[in-house]
């Protein structure tokens, strides 16, 4: 294992298996969708990838089940919860690389009177399920989601406020015709 390089996904697969017990590569998938993706997609393939990754590494053990379709199920190891804690409680900063496709569209030369109607719409919306989330399930939730839907609601407050911005600072901008 001195040699595998984990990386984000590789813990958020580590992550999703130890909180369930026990998953197949599919149902860290669904689950991902279903709980990070807002903050942290992943994609399909990569998933399928990280678990054939961590299996061979010794971090996950697998289990085919009988029943059915003769899924893998995987679990954490000794080595891959020891991986997951060490990651857990390391506090080191990583600067955040913001992959905001609409941004780059912008700093290309894209027309803001027409990305930013449907950016506000979009936030808003979004704004408003994670409100409506906090609201209805906010106390069921650990302290660190709760934190992270927190999280995505700030973030959302904040692309509305920018794309509001964008707006006003192209109307005040704009050429006199």
């Amino acid at each position: 294992m001195a040699d595998l390089r984990l990386t984000t996904s590789s813990f958020l697969v580590l992550g999703i298996i130890d909180k369930l017990g026990e998953a197949s590569a599919y149902d860290v998938k669904v689950e991902a969708g279903r709980t990070v993706a807002p903050f942290w997609s992943v994609p399909h393939a990569q998933v399928y990838a990280q678990c054939d990754r961590l299996l061979a590494a010794g971090l996950l053990a697998q289990v085919r089940q009988e029943s059915g379709r003769n899924r893998r199920v995987l679990t954490l190891t000794d080595p891959g919860r020891r991986a997951l804690r060490d990651w857990l409680d390391d506090t080191g900063f990583v600067p955040v690389e913001a992959r905001e496709r609409n941004i780059l569209k912008l700093w290309f030369g894209a027309r803001a009177e027409s990305l930013a109607p449907v950016q506000l719409a979009e936030h808003r919306r979004t704004l408003g399920e994670y409100e409506e989330l906090a609201g209805s399930v906010g106390e069921l939730l650990t302290p660190g989601q709760r934190e992270a839907l927190e999280f995505g609601i700030r973030y959302e407050r904040m692309m509305t406020e920018f794309w509001e911005w964008v707006r006003r600072h192209r109307e005040e901008h704009a050429p006199d015709r």
